[in-house]
């Protein structure tokens, strides 16, 4: 199954089903930087204050203090941030804090090749810059993408989504054969918010008014409805609702599966 980029923020699968997909906010994203940035100058400062003690015990020359410096910058800045993201398939500290995963623009999971890209990159846009000249490409790209990002061709997408509302609307039993044979078609997004807020909000509203806005709402609906139930309009929508939120789990369901099977293969060089 293959993926297809409809939008910056939408991805259209093989089954032809759109999922919605969103990237970790700026701040967030600068926030999940800035603790990867601290273990990597930590690790760094630890490293040549060690050196610095043993050279104060004579185990080691100036000479060879400056080569373990320029190790310790290696390990610090980039094998650290590669192994770490290559071990969590495409998370680290920071990224876990924050609830965000780097992954492809098509959405697949990172290889090693997009992992030592960004990293590659980073130690002059993050570390030598102090984080400069990725806030200011973040800043100016609807991904918050900073350049390693851009030429890996990656982003931080968000994998901690607030949990689902407590009470969700049911199937009416009126409609349960209906659902088996149904065909709802992708409708409108400004139309499916509507009729989402009018079942949140039907009990406020007065009789004449729920049955007014029921009839306006089903009638912009059956074009995208196969076969007409015969029920009342308010039950038509609640039975759509209830179908595309099934599509919607089953499609996100298969995003997950195919994000694991992806991530469950061997790293490619």
């Amino acid at each position: 199954m293959s993926a297809t980029i409809t939008d910056e923020q939408e991805i259209l699968s093989g089954e032809a089903v759109a999922i919605d997909v969103q990237p970790v906010g700026f701040v967030l994203r600068a926030a999940g930087a800035l603790i990867d940035m601290a273990i990597g100058f930590a690790l760094f400062i630890a490293v040549v204050v060690l050196q610095v003690w043993l050279m104060s015990e004579g185990l080691l020359t100036e000479h060879t203090m400056r080569i373990l410096t320029i190790c310790a910058a290696v390990l610090s800045f980039l094998v650290l941030p590669i192994t770490v993201e290559v071990a969590m398939r495409g998370r680290s500290v920071g990224k876990l804090a924050v609830g965000g995963r780097i992954v492809r623009t098509d959405g697949g999971a990172i290889t090693f090749r997009h992992t030592f890209i960004r990293a590659l990159i980073g130690v002059l846009e993050v570390y030598m810059t102090f984080g400069g000249a990725a806030v200011i490409t973040g800043a100016l790209t609807a991904r918050s993408q900073r350049l390693g990002d851009l030429v890996a061709g990656t982003y931080s997408q968000r994998v901690r989504t607030p949990a689902l509302p407590a009470h969700q609307p049911h199937l009416p039993p009126s409609l349960a054969g209906w659902a088996t044979v149904a065909d709802v078609a992708r409708m409108p997004d400004r139309l499916a918010r509507r009729i989402s807020q009018f079942l949140a909000n039907a009990q406020r509203l007065s009789p004449a008014a729920r049955s007014s806005v029921a009839h306006e709402l089903a009638a912009e609906a059956q074009p995208f409805i196969s076969p007409i139930p015969a029920v009342s309009p308010e039950e038509l929508l609640l039975g759509v609702t209830v179908l595309r939120r099934e599509r919607e789990q089953r499609a996100l369901s298969i995003a997950d599966d195919r994000a694991e099977r992806l991530s469950g293969r061997r790293i490619r060089i």
